[in-house]
């Protein structure tokens, strides 16, 4: 959506912030290609206007979660490489083989099935071979790891599969010094070594995540896999703002009041009355809710900039609205609600809603529901600067 009509709610998308934190985090990584990361729909910000200002900006590969993630954005038009890695019994092998994406194995099962899919496609799979170095999620277990680089190799001698890729995933890269950094980098470089004197060819072996490209070079290696950092989120505050990672926040999510209503003192508000006014007041009212992905977490607790000032969620947050106590000011019905943004205009950031709520960041942007159009700006290369 394009639209500069007042809107219920808008969730503004910078692509001209999307691009240059990409150069940024290209930067971090000079010796290492670039992995967008753009599932559950781009974080929430829109995944095929993301990836298309991701490549513009020189991400060289596209990750999602799901294959059909993956082929979603093969159907828009997204052409280069795309690694998509959650994969259950089953899946859409023969369809991402044919859209040629490259996917992971961390088993014997999904070995065998990509193997049949080839069969059935006629043509050879890209395959990465993911290791369980100490996050406990997907991944092989080394001890089983022996058991599938053979397999992977008998396959890729018979022309079903190509070994693209050898990879894993840090548990602890937000936290500096956690002792299970340099371990699961010490696991996957054994790994990636025993893959590799096995015969396994690897066009890139990669195990950084967002926080690990911008703290960890020595966790680069040959690719870098950035999610919440392209977004302009810093992975973790206790690293770092964004700005102190040279990242700008991408979303803006702003609604226009609904009401504007005066109110005696010992009036109650939102169900459970958790909030009554301290005494003469005005409430105002935003028209979105945890139906839109606003966490009833924050209740009482999330913060607002209307007409230039601070304000907090009064009460608790129902499923399509709430409320905030402007202590008397009087601005008129539609005047914009920020709940956050850059946090250059004086407004919250999606970190002062992740405090408000007891979780990450990432969760404030991703929940962001299909209510709020995403409407994009600066979605040409030439409007950076």
């Amino acid at each position: 959506m394009n639209e500069t009509a007042p809107l219920r709610a808008r969730a503004e998308i910078d692509l001209a912030a999307l691009r240059a934190n990409v150069r940024t985090l290209r930067a971090h990584a000079p010796s290492a290609a670039v992995m967008a990361v753009v599932k559950s729909d781009a974080y929430g910000h829109g995944a095929v206007p993301c990836a298309r200002a991701a490549r513009e900006a020189g991400a060289t590969w596209l990750g999602t979660a799901t294959p059909e993630e993956a082929l979603a954005l093969r159907a828009a038009g997204l052409e280069g490489r795309i690694m998509c890695w959650l994969w259950t019994p089953g899946g859409p092998w023969k369809q991402a083989i044919e859209a040629d994406l490259d996917v992971s194995v961390s088993g014997m099962w999904a070995l065998r099935e990509v193997v049949r899919a080839a069969r059935d496609a006629s043509a050879p799979a890209r395959v990465q071979l993911k290791a369980d170095t100490g996050l406990g999620r997907s991944g092989c277990q080394p001890a089983d790891w022996p058991e599938l680089v053979r397999e992977a190799l008998s396959a890729e001698a018979q022309g079903l599969i190509t070994v693209t890729g050898l990879w894993s995933h840090l548990a602890c890269a937000d936290e500096p010094g956690h002792p299970s950094i340099q371990a699961q980098l010490r696991h996957f470089r054994e790994m990636v070594r025993y893959a590799e004197e096995q015969g396994v060819r690897p066009e890139v072996r990669h195990i950084a995540n967002s926080p690990a490209t911008l703290t960890l070079p020595e966790s680069h290696f040959d690719l870098v896999r950035t999610g919440i950092a392209v977004y302009g989120i810093s992975p973790s505050p206790e690293l770092g703002t964004p700005a102190d990672f040279g990242l700008r926040p991408v979303m803006t999510l702003s609604a226009s009041l609904a009401l504007v209503k005066h109110a005696p003192g010992g009036h109650g508000v939102s169900y459970g009355h958790h909030y009554t006014t301290p005494g003469d007041t005005t409430l105002g009212l935003v028209p979105v809710g945890y139906a839109d992905g606003i966490p009833r977490h924050a209740s009482g607790t999330g913060p607002v900039l209307v007409g230039g000032k601070w304000r907090t969620v009064a009460g608790r947050v129902a499923m399509d609205q709430f409320v905030v106590d402007l202590g008397g000011d009087e601005p008129a019905p539609g005047a914009e609600a920020v709940l956050f943004g850059p946090g250059d205009r004086g407004e919250p950031t999606a970190e002062d809603w992740a405090r408000a709520a007891g979780t990450i960041a990432y969760e404030i942007v991703t929940r962001i529901g299909t209510r709020v159009p995403r409407v994009y700006v600066n979605v040409n290369e030439e409007q950076d600067g």
